[in-house]
């Protein structure tokens, strides 16, 4: 009797497009948590698509690609800042009384925040959503490519991928560089992405989601308190240059504040083990090669 090949592939191909427009109505509309998973939603999908479709080279693949990056990007500054005020609320907590220099601080980064949600959904307002609607349509009405060639996919990319970030990690060292570490960090999403679907793909589960996120949170946190100390530096410029002294000065002390934050969460970082972690969690994934 023939042997029925499941088809895992087209199901995970569909929900990750039905995740992502999902979220498009309440992020249009500015909802923070909208905002964050129409985010990760289309990430997800820009990793799914060349491991997951019958012609991942395709025009209509790469096009639909191209614009799931413009999506995630045209909200990236308006999620950076939803995280700023979080975090700039919660340090004036663990002050207790304000004063009034950080209370204009702090409604200048509300501002800042309400004016990029405005500018975010006019960007994606222009972005040609029903464009990538009718291509992902397509893409998932020819179904999803086989599981053998979408399993050698994700073995060939967990493979680059994981070469790739040991080589960073290498480089990098015990080094604090904000650029090249938050490039890391997209590349161990990208991994775990990887990782996660392969566990769907085979309905095997490994620790390997689990360390790579471990991984890439850390080095969010690194991210988010180094964003916002940049941010107080301007303000700071700012002030120096209206003649707001008083001003400058608290801004001054938050931007040395948030870098401190970062360095801290840097060498929590560095605490995890970052390239033995990394190791482990490619050889879950089953790269003896690469790990080696």
């Amino acid at each position: 009797m023939p042997t029925t090949i499941v088809d895992h592939a087209t199901p995970l191909l569909k929900a990750h497009v039905r995740a992502l427009f999902r979220q498009l109505p309440p992020a249009l509309a500015g909802d923070e948590e909208a905002i964050h998973q129409m985010r990760v939603a289309g990430r997800r999908l820009r990793v799914a698509l060349p491991l997951l479709a019958r012609k991942p080279n395709g025009r209509r693949v790469r096009r639909a690609r191209r614009i799931l990056r413009e999506l995630t990007r045209s909200a990236g500054t308006s999620r950076d800042l939803d995280v700023g005020v979080a975090l700039f609320d919660e340090r004036l907590r663990e002050r207790g009384e304000t004063e009034a220099e950080r209370r204009t601080l702090r409604q200048r980064l509300r501002s800042a925040r309400s004016r990029s949600r405005v500018r975010m959904a006019e960007a994606l307002m222009d972005i040609d959503i029903a464009r990538v609607r009718r291509d992902l349509r397509v893409v998932v009405s020819h179904r999803a490519e086989l599981v053998f060639t979408a399993l050698l996919r994700l073995r060939d990319a967990r493979d680059v991928r994981g070469t790739a970030i040991l080589e960073s990690l290498e480089a990098l060292g015990d080094g604090f560089d904000p650029a090249p570490l938050h490039r890391l960090r997209i590349r161990l999403r990208r991994l775990r992405y990887a990782a996660e679907l392969a566990e769907k793909m085979t309905g095997q589960t490994s620790e390997a989601p689990a360390l790579f996120r471990q991984l890439q949170d850390a080095l969010g946190h690194v991210r988010d308190a180094h964003v916002l100390s940049c941010w107080m530096g301007r303000q700071a410029s700012a002030a120096v240059a209206r003649g707001q002294a008083s001003l400058a000065a608290a801004a001054r002390e938050e931007e040395a504040f948030f870098l401190e934050r970062s360095h801290q969460h840097h060498r929590s970082f560095l605490a995890l083990s970052p390239s033995a972690t990394v190791r482990r969690g490619l050889e879950a994934m089953g790269a003896s090669r690469t790990a080696a």
